[in-house]
């Protein structure tokens, strides 16, 4: 399982899953020695604490997959910078968001060929879950009214 999590990031770790229905649920936590301040792009190894973020994810073995990140907070050191502490970020995951970026791009794919409700129902059937709302405002986002990508 180490592998398929070294696939999203090889700065996470495999801890253990489960699975609930048909979701299995992932936990992971950072294996990087160092985390760079967004703020300041200072290097920080000096933890404040740690929470949980969870977030889903690409189908693993056809189930729909849900992972749990163990997210450090940490110190900034550099007393120059406005922020006294950061969460750690990933390129995978936008902060605060609930679905992953490679999901996201599945999402979109689904929903340009199809209505917003059929995506609907293809996504939740082994996919992901995600609601009408959340597809409409997924390609709001996205693109223009001319049609094409916005980079965001």
């Amino acid at each position: 399982m180490d592998e398929f999590i070294k696939l999203l990031d090889s700065g996470l770790d495999y801890v253990n899953h489960e699975i609930i229905g048909d979701t299995i649920v992932i936990h992971v936590v950072s294996n990087k020695e160092e985390v760079i301040c967004p703020y300041c792009g200072c290097a920080s190894s000096k933890k404040h604490s740690v929470y949980e973020r969870s977030f889903q994810d690409l189908p693993v073995m056809g189930m729909k997959s849900k992972i749990i990140l163990s997210n450090r907070k940490m110190f900034c050191i550099n007393p120059e910078c406005s922020h006294t502490t950061f969460a750690e970020t990933f390129s995978f995951i936008r902060p605060k968001a609930k679905k992953s970026n490679r999901l996201l791009d599945r999402i979109v794919d689904v929903s340009l060929n199809v209505s917003s409700l059929n995506a609907t129902h293809i996504l939740k059937n082994g996919i992901a879950d995600v609601e009408k709302s959340t597809i409409c405002n997924l390609l709001k986002k996205r693109y223009t009214h001319s049609g094409e990508r916005q980079d965001h």
